[in-house]
């Protein structure tokens, strides 16, 4: 069977973005499956996968480690240097390891995949301030919301560097859609206010992100036609602050998630069935290039 026949309804062969896009979670979560610190072959793997993909675009890797249950990790990073404002810093990231007994096709191939395409977009052009991609390590339980999780690792640094990170977007599980009707579901009183089929992007915030939060939907909006919804709230909300974005609230910096809701539409989340044919790639490479658009029209007009 044809994978992106059956993924995009017999639609023409696929753009070169959408051919990489698959290829990059193929790679994570079909050749390398499950990866995390339980399985350090399978993390060194994937860190190496995404290093040789930044270092191909002409990066320079930056390998941040540090050691946790007597494993060396590592937070990758590679910068674009603004032209414009080079200390302002708008940094992109998404976390490389699974969760326990998963592959991790969506969760989170799919957010690193498109960190990837979006830092070879970004080769492309010079942007007004500095953009930062980081691919984090250990955000899956047994890390999660513990000083061990890469992402907070990583944003207690730079705090103490004095980065100066005017926002922080989490890429998370962010490649399937569904077009049914009730295909989509909320914590109670949501679906008062959301549509009810999961053929969206999502951008969550908390209440002190909500500004810039507004500020890339709306540029978002403003360079693609694929829904998109927002809401900025609670972080007790489940699946609100489930992702690396939360590490950067508890340092200070504004964060905020993209996301297709995770378990609110994905059936196979967290699960051995998340694997690369589930995922909707016509749907995410259009997800990846608004993202695009957005935070390059977001870095050219800068922080203030």
């Amino acid at each position: 069977m044809n994978l992106f026949a059956m993924a995009s309804g017999n639609q023409p062969a696929p753009a070169a973005p959408l051919c990489s896009l698959f290829n990059h979670v193929e790679h994570l979560a079909g050749g390398i499956g499950e990866r995390n610190i339980f399985r350090p072959n399978a993390l060194a793997d994937a860190r190496n996968y995404i290093a040789g993909e930044w270092d191909r675009q002409g990066y320079e890797v930056a390998s941040h480690w540090y050691e946790t249950r007597g494993l060396r990790c590592a937070n990758l990073e590679v910068t674009r240097i603004g032209r414009k404002y080079p200390e302002q810093i708008l940094l992109i990231g998404a976390h490389y390891d699974s969760v326990i007994g998963s592959p991790g096709a969506n969760d989170n191939a799919s957010g690193v995949a498109a960190l990837l395409e979006l830092s070879r977009l970004f080769t492309t052009g010079s942007p007004a301030t500095s953009i930062r991609f980081v691919a984090f390590v250990n955000e899956e339980p047994p890390f999660f919301m513990s000083r061990k999780q890469g992402s907070f690792v990583y944003a207690h640094d730079a705090r103490r560097r004095g980065d100066d990170i005017r926002l922080m977007v989490s890429l998370e599980t962010i490649g399937y859609y569904r077009d049914e009707r009730g295909s989509q579901r909320y914590p109670p009183l949501f679906r008062l206010f959301y549509p009810d089929q999961g053929n969206f992007i999502g951008f969550v915030s908390d209440f002190r992100s909500r500004r810039m939060t507004r500020r890339l939907v709306t540029s978002f909006r403003a360079g693609s036609e694929f829904p998109a919804e927002h809401i900025a709230t609670f972080r007790w909300v489940p699946g609100v602050a489930w992702s690396d974005h939360l590490s950067f609230w508890r340092l200070g910096y504004p964060a905020l998630m993209v996301t297709d809701t995770a378990f609110y539409r994905y059936p196979y989340y967290h699960s051995a069935e998340d694997t690369p044919e589930k995922l909707a790639y016509p749907q995410l490479a259009q997800v990846a290039e608004g993202l695009f658009r957005a935070l390059s029209a977001v870095s050219e007009s800068g922080f203030g």
